[in-house]
């Protein structure tokens, strides 16, 4: 008898798909890093942990040392002990998708934080994305509407690039990355809340993401206080999401806020692995983090889909030579750099044209709209290298004919560059101002 349930028993038991389940124990733990013997699991793999009151919390493998799995917590800190359970949770590499994503709010692991119930997806996508060959790449020759004039007309953007808006803290990164989600032309838009404060990613939602926009949005919000894994994983997340669109032949807008706190995640998390700091404190997986994460953006020419893509990057103290500022504007395909004596005249967006850029801008503009671009951005150029001289009378009327073409027009430049928070101006009317007021025999 005994005989015969003990064989039902083992027939019951399958092994056949993924063999023995295989438990470990925690063995050390400094508040972030956690460190298990016996638990043999790839990196990227999930895992909970049985802490002192029995509770499972969540981890992620991220390395090993010697005979020892490395793991990073993803509930915070708790109250695990010496010897804890560790066991298996399934497969963290992969990101759910599918059309019930649009018009949701989630957290970095899937989860809905909208109160709209479960997101019903039947799909899945690599967070790490798919290898892909460069060829298939699609070349950026058409103008990507963002809605914005002086970004439409100065600095046009093409279906496909990566652009980074640079700027300090509090100079108008958010408000601008607003006005493109409001007035961009995308069949798919992906936001990445990466570190923001909690109230920020309420009123973000309330006053950027509203109306028609909402529905064909999706959301990833993590807030500053979460682990840094999961800030690192709600971009990954971002990104994925926006190449399943794209891979249907989707025009997708993804916008992640910032970039630099993805980085700032990975420095926390690569120095917990011993990794070597270098610039500014700053590992070399933090600085690799960026081009691997920017180069999944942009066009596909075998599906026919897009991903054009914005970053935000914080100049910590203004400083443009910040290693992350430095390293995104290395990898992009053009950058806005956001003045903050702009911002304290009351110029919003306070784009200094003069640092700003768009390598993609002469193949996706006609002649007559580049020439203009060109111009103005001369005259912005010698006011701003005569400012001095200006500003203290010392310069003379007439010494001088572009000096004085630069100080007569720059208010019209300043005009021009000013757009209110709500205003949308397309990209036809933004490459006719332009044309109008500073291309051949345009002005004064």
């Amino acid at each position: 008898m005994l005989a015969t349930c003990a064989a039902a028993m083992l027939d019951a038991i399958d092994l056949s798909a993924e063999g023995p389940r295989r438990i470990g124990k925690l063995a050390a733990y400094d508040g972030m890093m956690l460190e298990a013997t016996g638990f043999r699991r790839p990196i990227g793999s999930g895992a909970r942990v049985i802490d002192a009151n029995g509770v499972p919390k969540r981890a992620e493998v991220v390395g090993f040392r010697g005979d020892r799995t490395l793991m990073v917590a993803l509930d915070g800190e708790a109250p695990h002990a010496c010897g804890a359970r560790v066991e298996p949770d399934g497969d963290g590499g992969m990101a759910d998708v599918g059309d019930a994503l649009l018009g949701r709010v989630v957290d970095a692991l899937g989860h809905p934080l909208d109160g709209l119930g479960p997101v019903a997806t039947a799909q899945t996508w690599p967070l790490a994305g798919r290898p892909g060959n460069p060829l298939d790449r699609g070349r950026v020759t058409e103008a990507f509407d963002m809605g914005v004039r002086g970004v439409n007309a100065l600095l046009t953007a093409g279906v496909g690039q990566r652009i980074a808006i640079m700027a300090g803290s509090g100079v108008g990164k958010s408000v601008l990355m607003g006005q493109m989600i409001a007035g961009a032309d995308a069949d798919v838009i992906v936001v990445g809340l990466v570190g923001e404060r909690s109230r920020e990613v309420s009123d973000f939602l309330a006053t950027k993401l509203s109306g028609d926009v909402r529905r064909k949005s999706v959301v990833v919000a993590v807030p500053a206080d979460h682990p840094p894994i999961l800030r690192l994983r709600a971009a990954m997340r971002a990104t994925a999401i926006a190449e399943y669109f794209r891979e249907r032949g989707c025009k997708v807008l993804l916008l992640i806020d910032s970039l630099t706190r993805v980085a700032h995640a990975q420095r926390e998390i690569g120095l917990s692995l011993g990794e070597p700091p270098t610039m500014k404190g700053y590992p070399p997986s933090a600085l690799g983090l960026v081009p691997r994460l920017c180069e999944r953006a942009g066009a596909c020419a075998r599906t026919g889909g897009s991903i054009t893509a914005l970053y935000t990057v914080l100049a910590d103290g203004d400083d443009v030579d910040d290693p992350i500022v430095d390293t995104a504007r290395a990898i992009v395909d053009g950058h806005i750099v956001l003045s903050r004596s702009l911002a304290e005249q009351g110029v919003f967006p306070a784009i200094d044209v003069g640092k700003s850029l768009s390598r993609v801008m002469a193949d996706v503009v006609p002649d007559d709209h580049a020439q203009a671009a060109m111009r103005l951005r001369r005259l912005w150029s010698v006011y701003e290298e005569n400012r001095d001289l200006i500003l203290m009378g010392a310069y003379r009327a007439g010494s001088d004919p572009t000096v004085d073409e630069a100080i007569a027009r720059h208010d019209d430049i300043l005009l021009f560059l000013k757009q209110g928070q709500k205003e949308r101006v397309d990209y036809a009317t933004s490459a006719a101002t332009l044309t109008a007021g500073f291309g051949h025999g345009g002005g004064r």
